[in-house]
């Protein structure tokens, strides 16, 4: 059973997690501080990624903590925050693709993508690209990019990306979990064809009680945990996470997840994955589009 306790001093290292002040973001910040590592919060709300700062540091004086304003949802300043940290920081160890949003009203992002799609892929996407050449000249540097069981149920319409048709929340972020999945096992592979020593890996933190669900109605959120079962604390939802970003067990191009019920609930193991998310010809021609779109590219 691994827990964050089996977390080694990660004192001199630097993790970068978007969405670091709430949920599986904040825990797995909180968890990497108390093991000594320097944390850059990557945060949509700055004011509530400074009370989050807070409430990990006033714990114990371990790591470092530094926060940086990142909205997702808008290319241009996902260019423009990629800039500071390669100005400020000449390494990242470990880049956690960790912020999300799920099933919410209607809406785009600035660049006229499907809100959940927009941030929980494509916007990860370009973060991941711009900040490649940093993480490419780290040593033994990770990108683990959290999907979500949710992944199950997905499928990428290519022809609705934007809602040109229609928008059906779940079905929109199942998509977009799905696209993490995706993204994640063609990264590996362009790194190994590429030659370079990152590596990129994908987790799921299963059945988990965080903001995450605020969009859902009291009566879906109970119809949700009738179907599913019990959920876990964030701190253990994490846990694949922080596996996937400091084990030495991780394996490259893997996705790890609570080994319990189904992936709903236990600690990390490695995870299978269905056919449709390691499908290699969708995953090509979403990483065709995400970089026609970004006009980011790499590796």
């Amino acid at each position: 059973m691994w827990t964050n306790k089996n977390i080694n001093n990660q004192s001199g290292r630097t993790f970068l997690i978007t969405g670091a002040n709430s949920g599986i973001g904040y825990e797995t910040a909180k968890a990497l501080y108390q093991a000594g590592a320097h944390i850059i919060m990557a945060c949509r709300d700055f004011n509530r990624a400074e009370e989050a700062a807070k409430s990990i540091s006033s714990a114990a004086e371990t790591g470092s903590l530094e926060i940086a304003q990142l909205n997702l949802s808008n290319l241009s300043d996902v260019k423009d925050f990629a800039d500071q940290i390669i100005k400020k920081h000449n390494k990242i160890d470990v880049l956690i693709n960790n912020a999300g949003v799920m099933i919410p009203p209607a809406s785009k992002t600035s660049n006229g993508f499907e809100l959940q799609f927009g941030v929980n892929f494509i916007g990860h996407y370009a973060l991941t690209g711009y900040l490649y050449p940093l993480l490419k000249q780290t040593a033994n540097s990770r990108i683990v990019t959290v999907s979500s069981m949710a992944y199950l149920h997905g499928k990428i319409d290519f022809d609705n990306l934007k809602s040109e048709r229609d928008y059906e929340p779940m079905r929109e972020y199942a998509q977009s979990k799905l696209a993490n999945i995706l993204f994640s096992l063609e990264l590996q592979r362009r790194i190994e064809t590429a030659g370079d020593a990152v590596v990129s890996i994908a987790a799921q933190p299963g059945a988990n009680k965080t903001e995450l669900s605020r969009h859902m109605s009291d009566a879906d959120y109970q119809a949700a945990v009738d179907r599913i079962g019990e959920l876990m604390e964030p701190w253990q939802g994490a846990l694949p996470s922080l596996f996937a970003a400091v084990s030495a067990e991780a394996i490259p191009g893997k996705l790890y997840g609570p080994d319990q019920d189904g992936g709903y609930r236990g600690y990390p193991a490695e995870s299978p994955i269905t056919p449709h998310g390691t499908d290699v010809a969708v995953a090509k021609q979403l990483w065709d589009y995400a970089e026609q779109v970004t006009r980011v590219t790499f590796p």
